[in-house]
C-alpha cells in the first residue's frame, strides 16, 4: 500500500494507474529456462520465470494455498511448483496438481495470480493491471500508449547497447526529472557533459504534443559528449517522454567532434520503481558505431551515472513533489516543471508527494 498525495488515505498500487503502464522488471538474460527469480515491481513481489519454450510467466510472489513465496520453489516440465506443499501452477496460473491429494482435480479458483509480460529493448516488462476505469475520463491518459517507445532502436543505422543495472536509493520521477535536467551538467558531470566557466542554459522549446512531452532546442557545452568525443563541442539535445518513468534523449556531435565520422547517439531511460524510493535502472545506448566493444559504452554511461547517483540519493524528499509545492523553480527548469503537470494529469501517486 501507498498513500495518495492528496487524501493521505491507503491506495493499492495494483488498482492504480501506474499499475496499467509497462515497466521493466529485469534483463532478458537474467531468465534462464526452467529458472524462476524474484522481483519486486511498484512494492509488489513477483516471480519470473521462463519455460522450455523460453516463454516468460509473471506471478505473484504468493502461493494463494498459504502463501509462502513461489520463488523459492522449482520450474519442472514448465509449471512451478510451490516450495511448501508442491502445489504446481502451469504458466495460466492454474494449479494443475495438489500432491496432497493425488485424485483431486484443481478447479478454476485453484490458481496463482498472474500479470501480463512481454520481452523488447533486452529487457523483461510487466504490466500489473490490463484494465483501467480512469481511461474512460483522463485524456491525456487516452493518448498513451503505455509502453515506451523508443524509435532509435529500429534504426539499422544505430546499435543499441545494454547499460547497467544500477540499484538507486531514489524515486523513479527524481531519476527522470534528474535525465531531463541540463542546468546540473556544468557542476555534476563538469568535464564531461559540461564546463563549470560555461553553466548557462539558453532558452529551448518544450511542449506537451499529443501526451507526449518534447523538448528541442536544448543547447549544452561539453567537453567530452560521448565515448568518442575528441573535443569540446556545443551539442544540441532533444528530449522525448510518454511514459511516467522512462525517457529518451537524442544528440548529435558537430562535424570535428568525434573520432567516429556522422556519429549520433540516442539514450533511453528505464526504471523498474521498486519501492516509492528505490529503483533500478538501465539505459539503452543507439549509437552509430557497430565496431567498438559494448564494454566502450558502458564504461562511459557508469562513469556519467555514478556522478548522478550520490547526487540523487542525497535529495530530500526523496519523493517528487508533485502535488506540494515545496521546492523553487527557475527558467532552466521548463522540461521538469512540464513534467510535474503531466504527472499530475496522468494520476501518478507512486514515487512523488
Amino acid at each position: 500500500m501507498i498513500a495518495d498525495p492528496n487524501t493521505h488515505q491507503p491506495v493499492d498500487i495494483t488498482e492504480s494507474i501506474e499499475a496499467f503502464f509497462w515497466h521493466p522488471v529485469g534483463q532478458s538474460s537474467e531468465f534462464l529456462s526452467q529458472q524462476s527469480k524474484a522481483v519486486s515491481l511498484l512494492g509488489v513481489e513477483l516471480v519470473v520465470w521462463r519455460d522450455s519454450h523460453q516463454q516468460i510467466s509473471v506471478m505473484l510472489d504468493q502461493c494463494p494455498h498459504r502463501g509462502a513465496k513461489l520463488s523459492l520453489g522449482q520450474v519442472v516440465q514448465d509449471q512451478i511448483i510451490c516450495p511448501y506443499h508442491g502445489w504446481r501452477f502451469s504458466s495460466s496460473g492454474q494449479c494443475s496438481q495438489i500432491p496432497a491429494l493425488p485424485e483431486f482435480s484443481p478447479g478454476t479458483k485453484h490458481c496463482a495470480k498472474t500479470f501480463q509480460a512481454k520481452e523488447q529493448y533486452g529487457l523483461v516488462w510487466v504490466r500489473l493491471l490490463a484494465e483501467h476505469p480512469d481511461l474512460a475520463q483522463n485524456e491525456t491518459l487516452q493518448l498513451s500508449s503505455f509502453f515506451p517507445q523508443f524509435l532509435a532502436s529500429q534504426d539499422s543505422h544505430l546499435r543499441s547497447v545494454l547499460c547497467g543495472p544500477y540499484t538507486v536509493q531514489s524515486s523513479a520521477p527524481r531519476l527522470v526529472e534528474n535525465f531531463l535536467d541540463m542546468a546540473h551538467f556544468s557542476f555534476v558531470h563538469e568535464g564531461y557533459l559540461g564546463d563549470a566557466q560555461l553553466p548557462q542554459v539558453a532558452n529551448y522549446e518544450v511542449a506537451l504534443v499529443a501526451g507526449t512531452l518534447k523538448a528541442s532546442s536544448c543547447k549544452a557545452w561539453q567537453p567530452q559528449s560521448n565515448a568518442h568525443s575528441t573535443q569540446s563541442a556545443l551539442i544540441e539535445y532533444e528530449y522525448y517522454l510518454d511514459h511516467p518513468f522512462s525517457a529518451v534523449l537524442s544528440k548529435v556531435p558537430p562535424n570535428g567532434a568525434s573520432a567516429k565520422d556522422n556519429y549520433r547517439e540516442s539514450i533511453a531511460l528505464w526504471i523498474c520503481p521498486e519501492t516509492p524510493t528505490r529503483c533500478k535502472v538501465w539505459f539503452t545506448l543507439a549509437v552509430a558505431d557497430f565496431e567498438s566493444e559494448d564494454a566502450v559504452f558502458q564504461a562511459f554511461q557508469d562513469t556519467i551515472f555514478l556522478q548522478d547517483q550520490p547526487i540523487l540519493e542525497s535529495q530530500k524528499p526523496a519523493l517528487l513533489p508533485v502535488y506540494q509545492d515545496t521546492e523553487l523553480h527557475c527558467a532552466a527548469d521548463k522540461t521538469s516543471a512540464m513534467y510535474r503537470r503531466l504527472l499530475k494529469q496522468w494520476g501518478i501517486r507512486f514515487g512523488v508527494c
